[in-house]
């Protein structure tokens, strides 16, 4: 059962790196640009000491096809959390119903047909 929970706690560790590596920056606009490509890089290396074994463990219970939908839904799930809470902007209803859609198409990907 551990084996198929680990692929998702490590993506979703992976993508909360990602997330401030991709848009933490967005906060110090008057920060230097290649010093938050530097800082953003430095993030993201944590990221992917994540997502690198996280995609290789999830492989012996996931194809890869299955490894990315998780992957983006717990990016949406992410990206929500930290747009509202660290940048403080507003979750709008067309953004849910977008994510919605995004959420109903990893059930096609996972439903067994």
């Amino acid at each position: 059962m551990i084996k198929y929970f680990a692929p998702i706690v490590l993506l979703t560790i992976s993508n909360i790196f990602m997330t401030f590596a991709w848009y933490g920056h967005l906060k110090y606009k008057n920060t230097a640009l290649w010093t938050v490509i530097l800082i953003s890089w430095g993030i993201a290396f944590f990221e992917y000491c994540f997502q690198v074994p996280a995609n290789r463990i999830g492989h012996e219970v996931y194809d890869a096809a299955h490894l990315k939908t998780i992957q983006e839904v717990i990016t949406l799930v992410v990206f929500c959390f930290f747009s509202v809470f660290y940048l403080k902007e507003d979750l709008k209803w067309n953004y849910i119903v977008g994510f919605v859609l995004i959420i109903l198409a990893a059930f096609f990907v996972f439903k067994k047909w």
